[in-house]
């Protein structure tokens, strides 16, 4: 059995962020785009990784976007910092998957896609908040997380998954007592983030909403976008759906709003 203090070390020995990428995150916290740009420019992985970020076809860009300090401004705070966050977990994401049918580039289309929508959404909300932003990291680097934990324990999951049909948030469950969402608000606490982050997270499930009415609609927000997301056929196929079941009477209250977002911006 893998305990929750397990857990806990394994994020704990998560190598640290390169001094480079610690120093454009502080930038972008103080809002001061210039000074990140400048700093980010030096480190030429990170600087590729927001050249194919920004000019990836969610943007919508005819030419493209080349300039470090051109692609602050389009970014913004909010998800600048919501991608130095992704680049951060490009770093720790295994080179070959194991267990789960991903990539490192279908995992960089899931970070980006994620990071984009959300970001779509809480300018819906009117909402400009870093943390709430950088929130929707978090899944990613869950699943991080279990596939280093199910590569760990790979027969035991795979006998689970042939003979009793299990998902993989089941599966994870019996093998930690913990979900995904579980170790999403773990990471959240790691990283120094807001209380409140870890309240979003945890309603983001469907199954434990907030008592904050505030915070439980931005977690029906992201229970919707993580479905919508996790429900692409590429998705589906690399496993990722079984970590959310859809609550549809938790967000029916939003759903029609959220589909009209989600056709603007597609």
């Amino acid at each position: 059995m893998i305990t929750a203090e397990d857990i806990k070390e394994y994020i704990k020995k998560i190598p640290p962020t390169p001094a480079i990428l610690n120093e454009t995150i502080l930038h972008v916290n103080a809002g001061d785009l210039t000074k990140a740009a400048k700093v980010a420019q030096e480190d030429l992985a990170l600087a590729s990784y927001l050249r194919n970020l920004v000019n990836k076809p969610i943007y919508g860009f005819k030419n493209e976007v080349h300039d470090i300090s051109q692609i602050f401004g389009i970014l913004g705070v909010n998800i600048a910092k919501q991608s130095l966050y992704n680049y951060m977990l490009s770093l720790l994401s295994p080179k070959k998957w194991v267990l789960f049918a991903m990539n490192q580039h279908l995992f960089y289309d899931l970070q980006a896609d994620l990071s984009k929508h959300w970001y779509d959404i809480l300018e819906h909300l009117n909402i400009d908040d870093k943390d709430i932003g950088s929130a929707i990291t978090l899944l990613p680097s869950s699943i991080i997380i279990c596939e280093a934990l199910f590569k760990e324990n790979i027969e035991n999951v795979k006998l689970l998954r042939s003979t009793k049909n299990l998902d993989y948030n089941t599966i994870l469950k019996r093998l930690t007592k913990l979900d995904l969402f579980d170790i999403s608000k773990y990471i959240a606490k790691t990283w120094q983030m807001p209380e409140s982050i870890g309240t979003i997270i945890l309603a983001s499930s469907g199954t434990r909403p907030a008592s904050d009415e505030r915070l439980n609609n931005l977690g029906k927000w992201m229970h919707l976008l993580l479905f919508y997301e996790l429900s692409k056929p590429q998705f589906l196929e690399a496993g990722l759906n079984d970590f959310i079941e859809f609550n549809v009477e938790y967000v029916m209250d939003i759903y029609e709003d959220f589909m009209k977002v989600m056709e603007v911006k597609e």
